[in-house]
């Protein structure tokens, strides 16, 4: 599999003005050509593996550094603050971004802290948001947990060589060494509830509306509680959270990923992804799990020297909420955007409730991806109750994806969808979709003539 490409100009940059260097003395001292190091900062070459071997051998630096996020998220990042109609008369177009970037990323980064700050004319506080807070700590670890895969991995063989069935494994051990019974209980003891501790009685109680995957999930989600404390504890510490509820909510993120890596042991589940082409179906089968904790796990295979393909996964309700977005490693724009495009198959889903809808999607940089969509329900629904639904995307780089079984037919260099990240930030031309015109662009009005799309707008 290939990686991908570094480019971290800016990085290389600072790291040169540092040390007082111009760009000919620093490309005298790693033996390559001032203008490679120049197109190297401005973002116009990728970082090679010798280069980055020069760089650490000729400076005191930590090469992670040279991954660290571009200057204010990068240039949609950047995009997106700049379509606010507070610039709309200023019409900077995507090259002005990435010169701006190449040649200043520092003021770049202090204008994307500035815009942050106020908000668009109102004071934000830092730390307010738990989620978002949860989110940047979970997106600075690629949603990947060394410490944890490890701890479970290696519980998950302990446990299989006294028991083929997982499920009755955990519960014999948390029953035999941690003193704790389960207790499936009718939906009318548990109204409202699908899992609950009652210390008192040393039970975990589960409703009976879970079904197997979900069962086998909330017993590993209360092992972990005991066994991967010292592990959970280490990273929630790490994490520095002045807020009491976004540490919480982490804390919750991290047990939910050791229970799904007892369930999907790291090197079994991605040999599983590697034989059969990474088909979801086949993977909820083999390892008892349900869609959304596969299609979650996905998200993870970033171990050092055992790395699975980069997946994004998002999840929306019907009013195009994002409850859930996992980047991972992938760097996807369509995780990271506030709004999305309804020509994207992921809103379609709700159609075909429990279809799997794969599409080819290109985005307005050039950027493909194979990208897949479901529904799914979650546990605990009765009859005439409210029914949750959510629609789960899922989402390789095209030009890693023909490993995939959902790619077979596909042409991965063929045709493309065209979506956008939002009619706000997408500067598509005629899009018959669109709702509205792009942030910061005029409307144009022409009574005699009526085009593709009833929004056209300056700078077309």
């Amino acid at each position: 599999m290939a990686e991908r490409k570094l480019l971290a100009g800016h990085a290389i940059r600072r790291l040169r003005r540092g040390a007082g260097l111009t760009q000919a003395a620093m490309a005298d001292m790693l033996a390559i050509s001032p203008s490679y190091l120049n197109l190297v900062e401005r973002n116009q070459r990728p970082v090679s593996a010798t280069l980055l071997i020069k760089l650490a051998e000729s400076f005191d630096f930590d090469p992670r550094s040279l991954t660290a996020a571009e200057p204010g998220g990068g240039a949609e990042a950047i995009r997106r603050r700049l379509a606010d109609p507070m610039f709309a008369d200023l019409e900077i177009d995507r090259n002005e971004v990435e010169e701006w970037l190449a040649s200043a990323p520092g003021g770049a980064a202090a204008f994307a802290r500035v815009f942050d700050r106020i908000g668009g004319g109102e004071v934000v506080e830092a730390g307010d948001d738990p989620v978002t807070l949860v989110r940047r700590e979970i997106e600075r670890w690629r949603n990947h947990f060394a410490d944890l895969d490890a701890a479970a991995e290696a519980l998950a063989d302990e446990l299989r060589l006294g028991a083929g069935d997982l499920y009755g494994a955990i519960a014999e051990r948390l029953r035999a060494k941690h003193g704790l019974t389960i207790r499936v209980l009718p939906a009318d003891v548990l109204p409202d509830m699908l899992r609950r501790l009652d210390l008192h009685a040393r039970q975990l109680q589960l409703s009976e509306m879970l079904d197997p995957a979900s069962r086998t999930f909330a017993v590993a989600f209360q092992l972990g509680q005991i066994e991967a404390k010292a592990e959970i504890d280490a990273l929630a510490k790490g994490a520095g959270f002045t807020d009491r509820a976004a540490e919480r909510l982490y804390r919750r993120h991290l047990l939910g990923y050791f229970a799904a890596a007892l369930m999907m042991p790291y090197a079994r589940f991605l040999r599983g992804c590697e034989t059969t082409g990474y088909d979801i179906e086949l993977l909820q089968r083999r390892f008892g799990a349900g869609f959304e904790q596969v299609a979650h796990r996905l998200t993870t295979l970033q171990r050092v020297g055992a790395r699975g393909l980069p997946f994004f996964m998002i999840r929306i309700d019907r009013a195009g909420q994002a409850s859930k977005r996992y980047p991972g490693a992938s760097g996807a724009a369509l995780v990271e955007a506030d709004g999305r495009c309804p020509l994207w198959r992921l809103h379609h889903a709700f159609d075909r409730p429990g279809s799997l809808m794969v599409q080819l999607v290109e985005l307005e940089d050039g950027a493909r991806w194979l990208t897949m969509a479901r529904t799914v329900t979650p546990q605990g629904s009765r009859f005439g109750a409210v029914h949750a639904e959510f629609a789960i995307g899922l989402g390789v780089a095209a030009s890693q994806a023909g490993v995939l079984a959902a790619a077979s037919g596909f042409d991965l260099a063929g045709r493309a969808m065209p979506i956008g990240l939002g009619c706000r930030a997408c500067f598509r031309n005629d899009c018959p979709q669109r709702s509205i015109a792009p942030a910061g662009r005029a409307l144009l009005i022409n009574e005699r003539e009526r085009r593709t799309s009833a929004l056209t707008f300056a700078g077309d």
